[in-house]
């Protein structure tokens, strides 16, 4: 597997991190940049997981060996904090 050039999964969190948050955070850094800009504030939480295609029918974020479930709020905020990740590295990191 080709390693992402993002690295959101190495950011500062705002608190301390376990497991999941961390899975989570190398998820959205294998996200495609094309379509991570695809995503819209604005979308209601069934437009955002049926954009993501990776949650369950019960709205929990399918990701392997995570101690406990992410949700959708918990995944947008991780996204947005991604967006803006990517936002301040992309010139940097694409040249």
């Amino acid at each position: 597997m080709q390693q992402p050039i993002w690295n959101f999964e190495q950011e500062p969190f705002e608190e301390a991190p376990d497991e999941s948050g961390v899975n989570l955070r190398a998820y959205l850094d294998r996200m495609p940049d094309d379509k991570l800009r695809q995503y819209r504030p604005e979308w209601t939480d069934e437009e955002l997981v049926a954009w993501d295609g990776n949650f369950r029918e019960d709205g929990v974020l399918m990701l392997i060996c995570s101690e406990r479930d992410v949700d959708v709020d918990e995944f947008r905020r991780e996204l947005e904090a991604s967006i803006r990740y990517r936002n301040r590295v992309r010139s940097q990191l694409t040249q």
